[in-house]
């Protein structure tokens, strides 16, 4: 009776947890299909270099409206940022050639990995993220990045502040949580993420 008594805790125990980090790793998805994020590769870690690229951030970010428009869904968004290409280099392109330089710029809207980000009062968990990609020259110095959907970045006088007010706005409650409170859940977040390795590995063998 023991025994079957340690099965059925240990199963309940399970049960739990498994439901604990699949809240968690749906709570993650929800965060990764509502955001768009800004990545802006300087040509090197050179000052002039890593100076450009924060110039080439401010002239987008004063543009942003010019780029997205009227655009309030993470569809428009999307839609507007994919027909905006064009011109969202071009707007680059133009801050490079004003401070001297003769690098290209490429612009593209991609789906890419990243580690956990702290962003001031925000810590953007790992995953893959929509991204408007800006690459300079041969792109191998240090990134920026920034949330351009829900629109955290805001120009302030040498640098850009991560709006927490938009941000309580645009999540719900348990998104909302997970950006201003990450050590609640890094744990669960692992766990998700073995999980989801598990369980990969388990279709791969099936199929």
């Amino acid at each position: 009776m023991k025994r079957l008594e340690l099965i059925l805790l240990a199963g309940l125990l399970g049960a739990i947890l498994y439901a604990n980090v699949s809240s968690v790793s749906q709570t993650v998805d929800r965060l990764q299909a509502d955001v768009l994020r800004l990545h802006i590769l300087a040509n090197s870690d050179s000052e002039e270099d890593q100076t450009l690229k924060l110039a080439v951030r401010d002239r987008l970010l004063s543009c942003s409206e010019e780029i997205f428009g009227d655009a309030e869904t993470m569809e428009e968004v999307r839609e507007a940022a994919r027909q905006g290409l064009d011109r969202i280099r071009e707007l680059a392109r133009q801050v490079v050639r004003e401070q001297g330089f003769t690098y290209d710029v490429q612009a593209e809207l991609v789906e890419m990995p990243f580690d956990e980000r702290v962003y001031e009062d925000l810590t953007m968990p790992a995953g893959e993220y929509e991204t408007l990609r800006i690459t300079i020259g041969e792109a191998e110095g240090h990134n920026w990045w920034c949330v351009m959907y829900p629109p955290l970045c805001i120009p302030a006088a040498q640098s850009v502040q991560s709006d927490t007010e938009e941000a309580e706005a645009a999540f719900d409650r348990e998104e909302y949580d997970m950006l201003t409170n990450p050590c609640r859940y890094r744990a669960r977040l692992w766990c998700a993420e073995r999980f989801s390795r598990l369980w990969d590995s388990v279709r791969k063998n099936i199929g």
